[in-house]
């Protein structure tokens, strides 16, 4: 089978990723570029959060409740207000709190943002569309690349019974952390990328312990309104190195809203429910008798994926209680020439956050032109087809029935529709930050 390739200038998410770039392994004192390679690292030092880990998501009850009081507000006043702080230091390449953003009327609410500039600063690559597993290319851009000064702080469990906070922590090399870095192309307000194990060097693929830091990370977060998104290779990543991204956007995504119809619960007490309504096909996983049981469910059906050869994307939402798995066949479509010119002229590539109902547009004329049909249109062209659809389901209950990870107890394809979660309150935003205005 030839290989299936389309010409990508994926958007910079480093002010280090350059062509031309040399390892600088063996320079003495460091490459200057103070990154987190051998040449740089060695007795550097980054703020470490470690949380506790949580335990139940049980009837609503969210994990936070268990721990008391975090050692420093998380979200308000680490994540978002490092972000800040590299915000004033000049680190990032345009001003996203000045975008222009809007509620597109309809019935769905897709939000709609003009990002003019987004595209502009990108170099060309060809990227791979047809395999979603790819070994990892020390060649190519990865994060270990990245200034120190990007990265806001280690991620991690904590050793003890009580979330941590040290301000300035050693980097312990050889057990590899998990940093949380800035994105410097942001497509909204505290944009940040968790990167699981960063000196492991992964490859973009869903493995049990990653997914469950990211479901641990929206916990800590404990906000509805600050969700995490992966997108596989095939799937518009962009960078083949293991990596979350999550922002914080005060308005309900029009996927949350979207209603369910529930298909199943697990033996572990994980309810699986399919999308209704909405542009693009999709699974909803919730509840579970721990956070480790909704996780490893969710994980474990990416992985099926992944085997699999399905580019597909996840949305981490509600403070890590539900969690939306997409499969899809855009860049497929793309590169076999079955996307329109009106949909390709948009430069539009439907990824997580497209997919869940924040469309980022790069011509001015798309985004006063922007409607829920227009939207919709896009969106449907992400989603497989129904009897694909039907195929993958059925991959996605075998892998987690085989698994040992608990049987899927009867199916419920009769069941009437759930009705959406309630849309949080739009005025509980974070306190004395800057975000885009959101035009209603």
């Amino acid at each position: 089978m030839d290989m299936l390739k389309i010409k990508r200038v994926p958007t910079m998410v480093s002010n280090f990723q350059k062509d031309g770039e040399d390892d600088g392994a063996a320079r003495q004192g460091g490459c200057g570029r103070n990154c987190l390679r051998n040449c740089c690292i060695q007795g550097a030092r980054l703020p470490l959060y470690a949380f506790k880990r949580a335990k139940s998501v049980a009837n609503g009850k969210h994990p936070a409740g268990e721990k008391g009081e975090a050692p420093v507000p998380f979200l308000d006043s680490l994540l978002l207000g490092e972000w800040e702080d590299r915000m004033q230091r000049g680190l990032f390449r345009y001003d996203v709190t000045a975008c222009e953003t809007k509620v597109i009327p309809g019935e769905c609410g897709f939000i709609a943002q003009l990002n003019e500039g987004r595209h502009l600063k990108k170099r060309p690559t060809e990227f791979r569309v047809d395999k979603v597993l790819q070994p990892f290319d020390e060649s190519k851009f990865n994060f270990t690349k990245v200034g120190q000064e990007e990265v806001l702080f280690q991620f991690e469990e904590s050793s003890s019974d009580e979330a941590q906070f040290i301000p300035s922590a050693p980097i312990d090399v050889e057990s590899s952390p998990s940093v949380v870095a800035i994105n410097v192309s942001p497509i909204e307000y505290g944009h940040v990328l968790l990167i699981p194990r960063i000196l492991e060097r992964l490859p973009q693929m869903i493995d049990r312990k990653s997914f469950l830091l990211a479901v641990h990370m929206a916990a800590e977060a404990n906000s509805p309104y600050f969700r995490l998104g992966y997108n596989s290779l095939g799937a518009f990543a962009t960078i083949n190195h293991l990596h979350f991204q999550a922002y914080y956007l005060a308005v309900p995504f029009p996927m949350e809203k979207a209603p369910t119809r529930k298909i199943t619960i697990t033996d572990d007490g994980v309810k699986i429910s399919e999308l209704l309504n909405y542009p693009v096909r999709g699974l909803v996983f919730e509840g579970g008798k721990s956070v480790e049981d909704l996780s490893n469910t969710v994980s474990d059906s990416c992985i099926c994926l992944q085997v699999n050869n399905v580019p597909y994307n996840v949305l981490i939402s509600d403070s890590g209680r539900r969690i939306f798995l997409l499969p899809q066949c855009y860049a497929e479509k793309q590169a076999l020439g079955e996307v329109s010119a009106e949909l390709l002229d948009t430069q539009v590539n439907p990824a997580v956050w497209e997919i869940s109902g924040h469309i980022v547009l790069k011509r001015k004329l798309d985004y006063e032109e922007a409607s829920e049909g227009n939207a919709w249109r896009l969106l449907a062209e992400v989603s497989l087809s129904e009897p694909r659809f039907e195929e993958v389901k059925a991959l996605i209950f075998e892998a987690i029935d085989f698994d040992g990870n608990g049987s899927v107890s009867s199916l419920e394809e009769e069941s009437e529709p759930d009705k959406p979660i309630d849309a949080p309150p739009h005025h509980a935003m974070v306190s004395g930050k800057q975000e885009c205005v959101v035009l209603q």
